[in-house]
Order: C-alpha cells, then structure tokens, then sequence
C-alpha cells in the first residue's frame, strides 16, 4: 500500500486524514448534541463538553491544514468514468467540503468567549485575550465582544453546525454510495483499506 497517491487510488496518509477528518467532525457533534441535550448550563459536565467539542475543532483545523498540504503536494486518482456533469458536481462538492472544514473552526474559535484547554495539555486563549482582538477593538473602542462573535455565531451554529455541514456530508455520503452501488465504479474503492482500494 502506498503512502502517495497513485493514478488509481488515494496513499495511505490521505486515507488516514479522510477518515480522521470524519471521525472528529462525529465527535464534534457527539460533544455538541451530549452538551445540548444531557447537561445542565453552569454544570461541570456542560464545561467538559464545551472544551472537549472545542479541542476537536482546533484538531479539525489541524488536520484539514495537513490534508490540505498533503494534497497540494500529490497528484490526485484518475476520476472515474462521467459525463462532465459528474465531473463538476463532483469538484464543486470536494470545493465545499473544504470550505465547510476550514470555515467552521475558524468561525468556531472566533465566536467563541471561554479559552480552550486543549483536552488539558496546554491553554489555547480566547480571542477575547488575543492582540488581534485589541488591534480591531483600536479601530473601534465601542465594539464590545458579543457584537464582535454573533455573525461567526450566526455561520459556525445556524448556519454551518444545523444544516450546511449535514447537507454536504449527506451529499457527499450519497454519492460514494451512488458511485459504489449504481455505477459500481472505484470511486469509494479508492478512499478505503481494502485491497481493491489499494
């Protein structure tokens, strides 16, 4: 099995970091839905969600920085067999994706007023407490930070977190399955451990 891409199938590093990538956006919401639904606001057990739902976005920002590396330096598998709407569709659908992964914790982290504890290694400081935050407070003394985080609030939680995020994922979920099950082509192959993915 290769670690670089091929002109059949993705390496194993882009395999690791796909999956990766969905499994912490699982937790994400995992951590999300267990805060909303099984805590109280101002328990301890709400505190842990929060900080654990927001060590995994920076880790999602970590690791879709590296996917992102990982891809400009590989050339990508031969697309399968398709019209050219296909084609786009599919393009179009990866170019999303990758903006929902890089928007969301990037909005996540600006909209956010309590510092992270990086699953308790280290601190990571709000950006309340950041000198960029102070640069832009310079710029407009009366801007307080709640009206600095509501639009990224608006976009990381309404937006993105309620129904952008699960439409893409659910898209991009269905076509793998479209492209395994009524064109029975290479295309889920392709990102999978098995032997005919290699």
């Amino acid at each position: 099995m290769n670690l670089r891409n091929t002109d059949m199938s993705y390496g194993v590093v882009a395999k690791w970091l796909h999956w990766l990538t969905a499994l912490l956006f699982i937790f994400s919401y995992i951590t999300v839905y267990y805060r909303q639904w099984f805590t109280e606001s101002g328990s301890s057990q709400n505190w842990t969600a929060l900080q654990l739902h927001l060590s995994i976005g920076v880790s999602v920002a970590v690791v879709v920085s590296m996917r992102i590396f990982w891809r400009v330096l590989n050339k990508q598998p031969r697309p399968e067999p398709g019209n050219q709407l296909e084609h786009l569709a599919a393009k179009l659908g990866h170019c999303a994706l990758y903006a929902v992964m890089i928007l969301m914790p990037i909005t996540g982290y600006l909209g956010t007023g309590a510092a992270t504890d990086f699953f308790y290694l280290f601190e990571i400081q709000k950006i309340e407490d950041t000198t960029l935050f102070q640069l832009i407070k310079a710029e407009d003394p009366e801007l307080t930070f709640k009206e600095f985080e509501k639009p990224f609030d608006v976009v990381h939680k309404d937006i993105g977190g309620k129904w952008l995020v699960w439409i893409l994922i659910l898209g991009h979920a269905s076509a793998a399955m479209y492209h395994h099950f009524v064109k029975r082509d290479r295309t889920l192959q392709k990102m999978t451990f098995d032997k005919a993915g290699s």
